[in-house]
Parts: C-alpha cells; sequence; structure tokens
C-alpha cells in the first residue's frame, strides 16, 4: 500500500481492455468452465436487456447462473476467483504498479491503485496483479450458507461508476456506506481530491467517469489495445472522445517502460505533484 505520508494520489482503471484485453469472463469462465460461446453469451444479455428493458450487467450476472445451474456446476467465490487466475494482462502491466509507485515516490506523492469494473469482482480477485490494488469495486455476488453465489449483490454499470469516484474522493470504501457519500463535505476536507485522481479506461462504459474525472480537475485517460488499432470501430471510438472532450489523452494500452502511456502517466503525476506543492516536485 502507498506510503501516506504524501500528497494522496490515485490512478483508478477499468479492468476489462484497460489492463486486461476483452471481457474477463471470455479467457476460462465462459469457454471452459461453462462451455459456452461467449459471442452468444453476449448476444443473449443484448436480447435479455432488450426485451425486458432491463440493466445489462444484471442480466450477464443473472444469465452465468442459470448457464451454470443447467449445467449443476457450482458458482461459488473460490470457483470463480480460479478462473481468473490465467487472465492475460496487456504488455507490461506486470512491471507497471512498482514502477509507477517509485518513480511517483521520488515526486513526494502517495499512490494508490484501484479498479472500478462492469466485470466480476471474484473473477478480478484471480488475477495476478489484484494485490497492487488498495480496493477492487466490481460487480459480485451474494452466497447463501453453503457458499453458493444466489443473486447480484452489487452491480456496478457505466453510471453507478461514478459513485465509486465518490466513494474514493470521500474515503469510503465500501459499496454498503450510503449516508456519508451524500453528506456534504467541503472539498478541502475529502480523503482523495478529483484534481489528484488518474482515471483510465477504455470504452462506452468509461465515460461518465472519465467526464466526471475531467470537470472536476482530475485527468482522463482513455486507452486502446494496440492490436485493434487498424479496425474501425477503435479509430471512431478515439475520434469521437476527443471530439466530445471526454478526454485529455488518448494512447494504446502498452504498460512497457518509454511507452506512450508510461510517459503521459509520468507527466500527469508530474503536474499532480507540481500542482498539489510538493517539495521533491521535479520534472524527470
Amino acid at each position: 500500500m502507498a506510503d501516506v505520508r504524501g500528497p494522496r494520489t490515485a490512478i483508478i482503471y477499468d479492468f476489462d481492455g484497460t489492463l486486461a484485453p476483452g471481457n474477463i469472463q471470455e479467457h476460462s469462465l465462459l469457454p471452459c468452465y461453462l462451455g459456452v460461446s461467449p459471442s452468444d453469451f453476449w448476444a443473449e444479455v443484448a436480447r435479455r436487456k432488450q426485451l425486458h428493458d432491463a440493466d445489462e450487467i444484471l442480466c450477464y450476472l443473472g444469465l452465468l447462473l442459470e448457464k451454470a445451474k443447467a449445467r449443476e456446476l457450482p458458482i461459488t467465490y473460490e470457483v470463480l476467483k480460479s478462473q481468473g487466475r490465467d487472465t492475460p494482462l496487456f504488455d507490461g502491466v506486470d512491471g507497471w504498479f512498482a514502477r509507477v509507485n517509485a518513480y511517483a515516490e521520488t515526486l513526494g506523492l502517495s499512490l494508490d491503485h484501484y479498479v472500478i469494473s462492469s466485470g466480476n469482482e471474484e473473477l478480478i480477485a484471480g488475477v495476478r496483479i489484484v494485490d497492487q490494488f488498495r480496493k477492487v469495486f466490481a460487480s459480485r455476488y451474494a452466497y447463501d450458507s453453503n457458499g453458493l453465489a444466489v443473486w447480484p449483490a452489487v452491480v456496478v454499470n457505466y453510471t453507478t461508476k461514478t459513485q465509486y469516484l465518490f466513494r474514493i474522493n470521500k474515503g469510503i470504501e465500501n459499496a454498503w456506506e450510503n449516508e456519508p457519500v451524500n453528506r456534504w463535505q467541503p472539498m478541502a476536507d475529502r480523503a482523495l481530491p478529483f484534481e489528484r485522481m488518474i482515471y483510465l479506461g477504455d470504452g462506452d462504459t468509461d465515460i461518465p467517469s472519465m467526464k466526471t474525472v475531467h470537470q472536476l480537475g482530475g485527468n482522463a485517460v482513455a486507452v486502446f489495445d494496440p492490436s485493434k488499432w487498424h479496425t474501425t470501430e477503435i479509430q471512431e471510438r478515439v475520434q469521437r472522445l476527443i471530439s466530445e472532450d471526454r478526454v485529455k489523452f488518448v494512447v494504446p494500452a502498452d504498460y512497457r517502460p518509454a511507452s506512450q502511456l508510461d510517459v503521459t502517466i509520468r507527466g500527469l503525476l508530474g503536474r499532480v505533484a507540481r500542482d498539489a506543492g510538493s517539495q521533491r516536485h521535479s520534472l524527470r
């Protein structure tokens, strides 16, 4: 965990498409454990959300349980965690945290990392980098006395993601405590000012969070899968994010040293240190 002696700063990540390619359920849970085609699964989710005028995240969480029940397969916390263990990550992610933490320390900043994701919290708990995060806010299940998933306990969709930004802002690191989130609090008294937040996301589900952080003085950075840059979908998404003033920077999801992302984040941390008045700040 970050050193609390310097000004608190945070990088807040979406997960799917930001730290790892694709959707986390597609790597093992759907094809290997449940024996389900990911494309068929998401097509059924899309059909159900329209049919029932329903939330997409609730639809996928419910459908996962249905698919498991139909195959008489248990869905438990440990089963889901085990399905996240082999999740592939973008280039450089494994060494990213130690390197960026060390750089923040040279600037006199205390850097924390958070995840806010619509994906399964239990799957993310199995990913090899999970210990790098101060807190993971993601969709997850409630479990019965036998440890079996029975219903969605937390649903994180594109608008509720912004709620968790305010929880981080006010130092409330759980999903259930609502009264202090809504209580007025002077900006100067909040645990982590928006100006010291950097949000990394890749898709439409991140737009409200990007816009919120951007408008409240922080920095929003959009990333894209480098292997898909040639696609019209990615290029149009990048153009839209820039033209609509949703983000300040758009870079490939390449976390290796000296990459565009690496240089951009170092520059933003330098700006945060400068604005926070860190005595150790210098542009390196």
